[in-house]
């Protein structure tokens, strides 16, 4: 099977040695995004809500460039630094995602790179 780096810059460059997404087959697992604005390379301020739909915008951009779209999304894991941010997420998440909507786990966590308050990472399939 083939792996087929895919990048955009509509979403945040990789900082490390990692790509935004990689196509395998049908499959296509997007790294994690943050709140990052891929045009300053900085956090969005703001509340979680304002941040959940930047890092969507940051996925959607990535699905984009692998002619996909959020309706793609199959599995979501959603990485929280305040779980008490669940709800407000929530709100936001539900109205970006296509029904049914993708499986998802969540996470809280302790801390996410460069302070962001919350993290996706998203595997899409290629219609078939």
């Amino acid at each position: 099977m083939d792996r087929q780096a895919i990048a955009t810059t509509g979403a945040p460059a990789a900082v490390g040695p990692y790509s935004q997404a990689i196509g395998a087959g049908e499959l296509v697992f997007c790294s994690g995004q943050v709140h990052l604005d891929p045009a300053t390379g900085t956090l969005v301020e703001g509340d979680i809500g304002a941040q959940t739909e930047r890092v969507l915008q940051n996925l959607g951009a990535v699905l984009e460039a692998a002619g996909l779209s959020l309706a793609d999304a199959v599995k979501t894991t959603v990485f929280l630094v305040d779980i008490g941010d669940f709800g407000a997420m929530n709100e936001v998440y539900g109205r970006y995602m296509a029904d049914p909507p993708p499986a998802r786990s969540t996470i809280g966590v302790a801390a996410l790179p460069k302070g962001a308050r919350i993290e996706i990472e998203l595997i899409a399939a290629r219609p078939s």
